[in-house]
């Protein structure tokens, strides 16, 4: 479970991203986050992945405060949670597979197990024909789908959507979501930030609303 608790961000620059969050998200779940740009929706996504914390308040996984969560626990904490940008983030110079294992190798996973991790992970998301390919040899939704591998081969408990869909067709956007609702069926928790409201509204999962930093909408399914 995900739990917000009187969350504020406040940034010097340009005060509250976030002000008076309040939200619980069960595991399980898979939940949109919706509002214009600005609204605050990355800085929830941080707050969850621990790239930042909160000025005020608490953010909770599973009962646990993150604010509380020991230095030498945040490593962790983050191989628990994947995240997925628009722009992929991929290194152009390195394969598919290489750019998918870079995890993996950072943990310090053994080479077979990498190995085997890393294409169960391309074959989730029908990719693993394309794995000695370079990223630039891709379509823009093949290059997100390796985003998405990259961030499942960790095998997290959340996964974390930043703007997935922003750069594709509506096509393309739609087969990604249908994606992520596999995930969704297999006990994974994913909040996805998406301006995407038409294709929001067609799959009907839990939408939350932000504008100017608050919360001001929580509808549909739970």
């Amino acid at each position: 479970m995900i739990r917000f608790q009187n969350v504020y961000k406040r940034y010097p620059e340009r005060g509250d991203a976030l002000a008076g969050i309040d939200l619980e998200i069960q595991t399980g779940e898979m939940v949109f986050l919706t509002g214009h740009s600005g609204a605050g929706k990355s800085t929830l996504l941080r707050l969850i992945g621990l790239l930042e914390r909160p000025t005020r308040g608490h953010v909770l996984i599973n009962g646990r405060n993150l604010a509380t969560l020991p230095r030498h626990e945040i490593p962790y904490h983050r191989r628990q949670v994947g995240m997925i940008f628009q722009d992929h983030r991929l290194l152009p110079d390195r394969s598919v597979f290489d750019n998918v294992a870079l995890p993996l190798m950072v943990m310090g996973v053994h080479p077979k197990e990498i190995g085997r991790r890393v294409r169960a992970a391309l074959d989730q998301v029908g990719l693993l024909r394309r794995e000695h390919a370079l990223p630039l040899a891709l379509s823009g939704g093949e290059q997100q789908r390796v985003g998405i591998a990259r961030a499942l081969v960790g095998r997290p408990a959340v996964l974390l959507a930043d703007e997935p869909t922003g750069n594709l067709d509506p096509d393309l956007s739609r087969e990604i979501f249908h994606l992520f609702e596999r995930f969704k069926y297999v006990g994974m928790t994913l909040l996805i930030a998406t301006h995407d409201f038409d294709l929001v509204e067609e799959l009907g999962h839990r939408t939350l609303k932000l504008d100017e930093g608050r919360l001001v909408g929580d509808t549909g399914a739970w």
